[in-house]
């Protein structure tokens, strides 16, 4: 396995070996012993579908103790995929790194607790997978605006389609964001 730094710390883009043949593929999709900059005890694997491009999911993530890194891959179709440092105090804060993942690439993001994260679909029938650290908790569950200008994402869209709970996002100045950085 590949392990890229990105701008963002502790965010990192993950390149698998793929071995292949005539008969088609394997490749292993996390490793602790491979990458041990990526030290969670995974306890949740989640999977969405998208049926059209242009579905924006996010910005996400869950507050206080239920903060989760996430491990995000595109199975089948392509994505851009967005990681927003929401840590107060950091020297990114409210920077973002996007990638593009897709089944053919099979690239993957290691996104950790403190980060907001996103996607948007670039093709039609896109299925996302992602291995959680914690637990999904509906009461902490938050969301921020896609476009907030603080933030500034290029997502290369101008009318995605969205959710009614990304529609209603706040900004993060008006969020209850708890993330805060600590060296």
């Amino acid at each position: 396995m590949n392990l890229i730094k990105t701008k963002l710390e502790g965010v990192y883009i993950v390149e698998p070996q793929v071995i292949g043949d005539e008969r088609g593929w394997f490749m292993e999709t996390y490793s602790r012993i491979k990458i041990p900059e990526i030290t969670c005890d995974f306890c949740q694997d989640n999977q969405s579908y998208s049926k059209e491009k242009g579905i924006l999911r996010g910005i996400h993530f869950q507050n206080g103790e239920y903060a989760q890194a996430k491990l995000v891959r595109c199975v089948r179709g392509t994505v851009l995929d967005v990681a927003v440092d929401l840590r107060k105090g950091s020297p990114t804060y409210r920077e973002w790194v996007a990638v593009e993942l897709s089944a053919e690439n099979k690239k993957q993001l290691f996104i950790p607790r403190g980060f907001g994260h996103g996607f948007v679909t670039l093709t039609d029938d896109v299925e996302f997978v992602y291995k959680a650290d914690n637990y999904y908790n509906y009461e902490s569950d938050r969301s921020v605006k896609f476009d907030d200008p603080e933030i500034g994402v290029e997502w290369g869209i101008e009318n995605p389609i969205l959710s009614e709970k990304d529609t209603k996002a706040p900004l993060l100045k008006d969020s209850d964001c708890s993330f805060v950085y600590n060296k």
